[in-house]
């Protein structure tokens, strides 16, 4: 394959872009959450290649993007009162639901398992697309596996310039870290399986109870299959070395200085830098912030050279844990709590 082509938002450059995806190649995209690399989630040929651009591994699964919630019903066996209630609520936004899936989703998009993640992206340059295209997109993000994840048709083109066929820029990424990713307990519960910008709080408003996966801040047990994307392998990783230190910005300023040495950085928040003398970014100044500055930060520390990152651990309420949960993965769960 040659260069890959950047394409803008015009229609004429979405209906390229929709005929592209149509033909069984596959395109970088922009969402509201980060950019993903979309094929067409019921052609199998399409969707292996997703997983060769990335070297993503077989066993986890992608997220399916429709234009409408009502089309879930074209792809799944069963869809409960409760998701069409939270679908009311959050629907265009970033909220994946895992629902059971009929033949129409192959094996290979679900990760080899019976159930299909499925949201309705609110980005209006994604949402035309899938207008256009008429196809449902599996859509996981268009980095390479493992790597911090791109908010950014820039980032895109880094990671995948060569390897595909397109990238629609869309602008920078709005939240900057995945969907909320949740699976249906019964009737009036729900699981979160992946931590994102719609939070426990948030769900609470529509459900009885929400319950966070012990997954989200632990490595699953060997053999223990990924119900959702994000959940099993060490994602998210620069190729700096990542620590987390759980700390007060003076604890965490002294631990820095006593491990400082070449090649160290410190990935700090956002007014905590007036004073601090070592080399270091910031990555905002709350969760929401944090969230939406973290990949594009842990991109940078690669360009610059460093070599191992301490970073200050955010929060893990609200949003803040999703930056959490992406930090301690990148980290490979090495914390360090003071």
């Amino acid at each position: 394959m040659g260069d890959t082509l950047l394409l803008g938002s015009s229609e004429t450059e979405l209906q390229i872009a929709a005929n592209v995806l149509r033909q069984g190649e596959i395109i970088g995209i922009p969402t509201e959450t980060v950019y993903g690399l979309a094929a067409n989630a019921c052609d199998p040929s399409a969707v292996a290649k997703v997983f060769a651009a990335k070297g993503r591994p077989a066993d986890n699964p992608l997220i399916v993007h429709l234009a409408f919630f009502e089309q879930a019903k074209k792809y799944t066996t069963r869809i409960p009162p409760l998701a069409y209630k939270l679908a009311e609520r959050f629907c265009p936004g970033p909220l994946t639901m895992v629902l059971p899936k009929n033949d129409s989703i192959p094996m290979i998009t679900s990760g080899g398992l019976d159930t299909v993640g499925i949201r309705i992206p609110s980005h209006p340059i994604m949402h035309r697309l899938l207008e256009i295209a008429d196809i449902p997109i599996a859509a996981p993000s268009a980095n390479t596996s493992g790597y911090p994840s791109p908010t950014s048709a820039d980032h895109v083109m880094q990671d995948m310039d060569g390897k595909i066929y397109a990238v629609v820029d869309g602008g920078e990424s709005q939240f900057g870290v995945e969907s909320t990713v949740i699976s249906f307990e019964d009737e009036s519960r729900v699981r979160i399986l992946r931590p994102g910008c719609v939070t426990k709080e948030m769900l609470l408003e529509v459900c009885e109870d929400v319950i966070i996966d012990p997954a989200i801040l632990n490595e699953l047990a060997p053999g223990q299959k990924a119900a959702s994307p994000g959940m099993k392998y060490k994602h998210y990783s620069p190729r700096a070395d990542i620590i987390m230190v759980e700390s007060t910005a003076e604890e965490f300023q002294r631990y820095v200085g006593e491990h400082y040495s070449d090649g160290v950085y410190a990935l700090i928040y956002t007014g905590d830098e007036e004073g601090f003398p070592y080399r270091h970014l910031t990555y905002g100044c709350d969760s929401s912030e944090q969230a939406h500055f973290l990949f594009a930060r842990l991109r940078e520390l690669d360009e610059i050279g460093a070599e191992r990152v301490y970073v200050r651990a955010p929060s893990a309420d609200g949003v803040g844990l999703a930056v959490y949960n992406r930090l301690i993965r990148a980290a490979g769960f090495e914390v360090i709590r003071i």
